[in-house]
This record gives C-alpha cells, sequence and structure tokens, in this order.
C-alpha cells in the first residue's frame, strides 16, 4: 500500500509543481491586465476633469507598466498572451487618455483622429502582412519610442497646464507639432520596413 502512494505521490507532485509554474507565469498577465482595467477609471476621472487623482491612477498604470517587464525579465515569466497583451494594454490606455483629453477640449481633435488613424493602419498593415506574407516580428523602431514619449509628454504637458501648473501654451504647442510630426513619420517608417520586408519576400535577390 505504501509502495502504491509512493508511486501515486510522484506523478501527482510533478502534476502540483507544474500548475505553480504555469499560474506564476501568469502574474505579468494579470499585471497587465490591471494597467487595462485602470484606463476606465483614468478616462472617467480626466473627462470629469479630476486631474489630481486620473495623475495618480496614471503613476499606478506606468509602475504596472514597469512591473510586468521587470517580472518577465527577471524569472522568465513570458508568455504568447504576455507578448501580445502588453502592448496592446499600453495603447489602449494612451487611446483612452488621448480621447478624454480631446474630449475635454485639452487636445485638438485632429490630433487624437491623427494617433487612431496612425495606430490603425498600422494594424491593418500587420494583419495585412500576416494573411499575405507570413509570421510579422514586430521590433519597436526608434522613432517609435520617440514618438511614444512625447505622447505621454504631451498629455502630461496639457494636463498640468489647467490648474495644476502655469506652463506656458507655447510649450503645449510645441509639443503638439512634435507628436504630428514624430507620428507621421514613426507611420511611414514601419510601412516601408514592412513594405520592404514583403518585397523581399516575393523577390528574392538573385
Amino acid at each position: 500500500m505504501d509502495c502504491l502512494r509512493g508511486r501515486l505521490a510522484s506523478p501527482l507532485s510533478r502534476v502540483r509543481f507544474r500548475l505553480r509554474a504555469v499560474n506564476r507565469r501568469q502574474i505579468p498577465n494579470l499585471v497587465t491586465f490591471s494597467r487595462i482595467v485602470l484606463t476606465i477609471p483614468v478616462v472617467w476621472l480626466l473627462y470629469r476633469g479630476d486631474y489630481w487623482p486620473a495623475l495618480v491612477l496614471l503613476a499606478v498604470a506606468g509602475l504596472t507598466d514597469a512591473l510586468d517587464g521587470y517580472l518577465v525579465r527577471r524569472y522568465d515569466w513570458g508568455t504568447e498572451l504576455g507578448r501580445w497583451l502588453d502592448p496592446a494594454a499600453d495603447k489602449i490606455l494612451m487611446l483612452g487618455i488621448y480621447l478624454a483629453v480631446t474630449l475635454s477640449g485639452l487636445l485638438p481633435l485632429w490630433l487624437l483622429l491623427l494617433v487612431v488613424g496612425r495606430d490603425l493602419w498600422l494594424s491593418l498593415g500587420s494583419l495585412a502582412y500576416r494573411h499575405w506574407v507570413g509570421p510579422l516580428q514586430v521590433e519597436p523602431l526608434l522613432i517609435s519610442k520617440v514618438n511614444t514619449f512625447f505622447q505621454i509628454l504631451l498629455v502630461l504637458g496639457a494636463i498640468l497646464k489647467v490648474g495644476i501648473l502655469q506652463l506656458d501654451p507655447i510649450l503645449v504647442q510645441l509639443l503638439i507639432v512634435i507628436v504630428t510630426f514624430t507620428t507621421v513619420v514613426s507611420g511611414v517608417a514601419y510601412t516601408f520596413v514592412w513594405g520592404r520586408r514583403a518585397w523581399l519576400h516575393f523577390h528574392p535577390p538573385a
């Protein structure tokens, strides 16, 4: 009897270990998902004009972005879901913030349409590439990282100048120009890179 229990205990222990390992690998995904959930109160607070609470939640969202990346790098808890979910969470949060500040009148509508249009163009382009060419490995371009940085800076500047800090309006206008330029250039850059890969796929060099 004891021998039988020993034989059963060994595979059961391995199953429990594997389940714990799987559960741990989902921790970064749960942290990332919390960033998506935070988008709802952030957008609502911004739309209502409650800027201080919104900034606090934005800081928390930023911490979740740093935390999920740290967990993946430190403990190798990366998953296929996480590779898709992390950039999606960032994009949902950013688009939600831009929608809220635009509806509040802090940023022009055309800028929101430009940011959304660029993301929609790249999303459709990636789907088309995967459909007609094959798997697409998306490496963030430097211009895209610069664009994201100035998008965040612009939103913070637009919020801070409304009753929180006395910012020069010219500074916000300058950031709008920079975001417009980097949004267009980053969209063109991704289109060029993916288009070149597709061309080489169908027309390989001799």
